[in-house]
């Protein structure tokens, strides 16, 4: 079997020993707070982060230098027969891009893959991707059933607030004066890596009612799903119990927001996301 090193970033919400035993290295968004900069989830924790949104007005992200990844690149290459590069959407941030840059300036193939979202799908899209590289899949094979995992991946958030997502340009300045004049609540959904609002609901309650409507849709096709938060585990705990209400038979995993998706989300922000027909693809 030829080896392969698998390359991502810190959206992908790894456990850290997976990551060793497999031969897949992650490299750190950065975190902004004042006029500090921090290796996402290496430097800085979520709740230390939420704790510098509150008292600081400058916060922010950015992705990692180039220079990183060129490094990274130039250890690998001579190492493994194939590399392949699973990032978070390349239309909300310039990782995966400045990734192919830097295997291209280090002389090094790389098989890229727009993830087109980030958190829960981007792990279990390399996890799987690792299972089915055990297994003896190709790299075209195992870059194939990916990308069919993107098209089958549902994503969706409840933020309680818009401000952040405003001040991150997510939602426009109408949008957020809408919401406060007439307290509606927005459900926004990832869709080809960007977010849209895919609801307009005035209440919360309602809103997560409507979440709940759209996933009892899929619950014959899935096994699985994640409720991610933004420091709001007890919000998260109650949908978890709605879910199990609806659908007894469905696995449920309650999984915090990384750091970069609650600066831009909002602290409190509530999301689902789950993988139509995963994980019996693997077998």
């Amino acid at each position: 079997m030829k080896s392969i090193a698998w390359v991502t970033d810190s959206t992908s919400t790894l456990n850290p020993d997976f990551a060793r035993d497999n031969h897949v290295y992650i490299i750190p968004l950065r975190l902004i707070a004042g006029n500090e900069c921090y290796k996402e989830n290496i430097e800085i924790t979520a709740e230390q982060f939420y704790e510098k949104m509150r008292q600081l007005e400058r916060v922010g992200s950015s992705q990692p230098p180039i220079g990183e990844f060129i490094e990274l690149y130039e250890s690998l290459k001579e190492k493994y027969d194939h590399i392949i590069a699973v990032h978070c959407s390349s239309e909300l941030s310039g990782t995966f891009n400045t990734s192919l840059q830097a295997a291209e300036i280090a002389d090094t193939p790389v098989t890229g893959i727009d993830s087109k979202v980030g958190a829960y799908p981007l792990r279990e899209m390399i996890m799987s991707g690792v299972h089915w590289q055990q297994m003896g899949c190709t790299v075209k094979e195992i870059k194939e059933r990916i990308e069919q995992m993107i098209n089958n991946m549902s994503f969706y958030m409840l933020p309680t607030s818009l401000t952040q997502l405003h001040r991150s340009g997510r939602v426009s300045g109408s949008q957020l004066v809408l919401s406060q004049l007439l307290r509606i609540h927005l459900l926004l959904r990832f869709d080809g890596g960007k977010v849209f609002v895919a609801e307009k609901i005035r209440t919360f309650k309602k809103t997560k009612q409507k979440l709940l409507e759209i996933l009892k849709k899929d619950v014959e096709l899935i096994k699985d799903v994640c409720i991610m938060h933004a420091n709001n585990v007890e919000e998260a705990r109650k949908l978890d119990e709605e879910i199990k209400d609806m659908a007894p038979a469905l696995r449920t995993e309650i999984m915090p927001f990384i750091p970069v998706a609650g600066l831009h989300a909002g602290e409190g922000t509530l999301a689902l996301a789950w993988i139509r027909n995963h994980p019996a693809a693997l077998t």
